[in-house]
Order: structure tokens, then sequence, then C-alpha cells
């Protein structure tokens, strides 16, 4: 039925703040950007996998009225959005300490994980993003409740 997903979004509250993060500090890519009138269509990618977009979408008109978009920028700026996505990485602790020096700010160092390593950031509306290091092909791949214990659940 289906064979891939394309597109996902994320709210932010300003579009070119959030080209300057993402593109600028991320590294990653204008995908598309277009003036559809009602909207601007803004969409980054990683470079090496243009196929996936993330739509970076004003909260507001034309998805909601303007009193729910009210409430969306409120819960978005304290975080309450949870994670928007996860980017893959060959070596976190250097990707950390690369976008360190361009100036983003972490919320979790690199931390050895049953699945990886992995480090944790906010984007500069409250969007939760997590970079990770996939463990090493072959390795076990780890129960829920390993994955529980783990985080203290």
């Amino acid at each position: 039925m289906f064979n891939a997903i394309t597109h996902h979004s994320i709210y932010v509250l300003d579009q070119d703040e959030a080209l300057d993060f993402y593109v600028g500090k991320l590294g990653m890519s204008v995908a598309q950007d277009v003036d559809l009138g009602f909207m601007r269509w803004l969409t980054i990618a990683v470079p090496s996998d243009p196929g996936r977009e993330v739509l970076l979408e004003l909260p507001g008109p034309p998805a909601t009225d303007e009193a729910t978009g009210a409430q969306v920028r409120d819960l978005l700026t304290k975080g309450a959005a949870g994670l928007a996505f996860i980017l893959s990485t060959d070596d976190c602790r250097a990707t950390y300490e690369a976008l360190r020096a361009r100036g983003v700010e972490f919320t979790e160092e690199p931390t050895e994980r049953p699945y990886g390593v992995d480090c944790a950031l906010r984007d500069p509306f409250g969007n939760q993003i997590r970079i990770t290091e996939p463990a090493p092909a072959g390795a076990p791949t780890p129960t829920p409740e390993e994955m529980a214990e783990h985080f203290g659940r």
C-alpha cells in the first residue's frame, strides 16, 4: 500500500529564523521554498536524503484558526510538542562537538544507550530533536524492558 513517508511537518514561530537554525547551524538544505499566497511552503531535508522533507510550518491559518494557532505557539515554546524527529549520524560525539562550535545549544550530551549513542537539543522554538549514532550492526536489539530500565521507567 504505502512505500515511503515523504513529508513531515513541525511548527516553527518564524520561518526565516528556522532556516538560519536548520540550514545555517545544523547543515540541512532547503528542499522547497514556495509562496503559495495563503502560506509559505518551506521544506528542509538532510542533503544525503532529499526524498524526506520536513515542512517548517507556522501555527495558525490556513491549518487552524488564529485562536488555536496561539495555543499551539504557547505550547510549542514550553517544549510540549514532544520529539520532532531523530537525525542519524556515524559519529554522535563528533557531530555534537561540531554543532556546539556553531552555537547549537544541547539539552543532553552524547550518552551511551542500549541502541547506540545519542544526544538531544531543542530548536529555537522548543521542538525536541535527537541525534543518534546507531549501535554497530549485529549488536543485540534492546528489549522494551531494557529500554525502560535504562531510562528509569
